[in-house]
């Protein structure tokens, strides 16, 4: 006869090997967040480049398939329930897109883009003074403890 321990590692064995226990622990995540989460304070204003960068995200998260990620970053972030627009999207970024290109991510080609590039031996420079300044004033983005 199995005991309870043999059981749950029977059970966790068979939901691991099905694909499925990574789902329900991010559901499970995703509807805790929800439940904590409090409608009533209002969430901060999302800048620009915040709104941008949520989106790039975003899409990146739905093309995955990472749903239940996708759902808490919009409920946390304060982003728009409706996705921004593809070409609105590349066009605030001032990306070119061809056929190919747009049957993945932004996020993929930008990424591309950057790791391919022979410009300054693949660095970008970035200034401080081009980067949206945390809650503290510092440059680095806001940091949040559970």
């Amino acid at each position: 006869m199995a005991t309870i321990t043999e059981l749950k590692c029977a059970v966790r064995e068979t939901l691991e090997s099905r694909g499925v226990l990574g789902q329900l622990r991010a559901r499970i995540r995703a509807e805790v967040f929800g439940a904590l989460d409090d409608q009533r304070e209002p969430r901060p204003t999302l800048s620009h480049e915040n709104l941008l960068i949520n989106e790039l995200i975003r899409e990146y998260l739905d093309f995955n398939q990472y749903r239940y990620t996708a759902s808490v970053l919009t409920a946390e972030s304060g982003q728009p329930e409706a996705p921004l627009d593809r070409q609105f999207l590349a066009s605030e970024l001032k990306v070119a897109e061809d056929a190919s290109s747009k049957s993945v991510p932004l996020l993929y080609g930008l990424v591309s883009h950057f790791v391919n590039s022979g410009d300054n031996q693949g660095k970008v420079f970035l200034q401080s003074s081009s980067l949206p300044a945390g809650p503290s004033g510092s440059t680095a983005g806001p940091r949040r403890d559970i």
